[in-house]
């Protein structure tokens, strides 16, 4: 649904602009804002179903308890930026802009909003993270850049 209304954003955007030559600024933003929110959650769901973009050329040789360690410790980085860069600093980011009042230009929503799509899916992340982790732990899962099991056959 939000990706129907962010192309329709667009499409308003290239109308007004070009057939009738008045830019909408209230679609431009709405669209920026869409977009973000669009793609840092549709991020943390690709990480979630292992279908994010991985550079597997070192670790898909691996077998055994290597790959395990391999998979574990590439778990641990990405819950490591989760953390640091998307919750801690995402969250100080939040924090500051709604403590200043900054609000858009056009839509007058406050900033903090918008940018709450990065602790947001920083916290989506770091769930997956986890719970890679404790499969990999346990033996019973598969590492972040593994296909699931349903689609190995692929």
């Amino acid at each position: 649904m939000v990706f129907a209304v962010l192309v329709v954003c667009v499409v308003w955007q290239v109308v007004s602009r070009f057939i009738l030559g008045q830019p909408s600024t209230v679609t431009d933003e709405m669209a920026r804002f869409m977009f973000m929110w669009i793609g840092l959650i549709g991020a943390a769901y690709t990480l979630g179903q292992r279908r994010h973009l991985a550079i597997d050329l070192l670790t898909g040789s691996l077998v055994g308890r290597t790959k395990q360690l391999s998979d574990l410790f590439i778990t641990l980085a990405i819950a490591v930026f989760a953390i640091t860069i998307m919750l801690y600093g995402g969250y100080n980011l939040v924090a500051k802009t709604l403590s200043t009042g900054q609000v858009s230009p056009a839509l007058r929503i406050p900033m903090g909003y918008v940018y709450a799509a990065i602790p947001f899916s920083g916290a989506v992340i770091l769930f997956y993270c986890v719970e890679f982790a404790i499969g990999l732990i346990n033996g019973t899962g598969t590492g972040p850049n593994d296909k699931p099991v349903e689609d190995a056959a692929e």
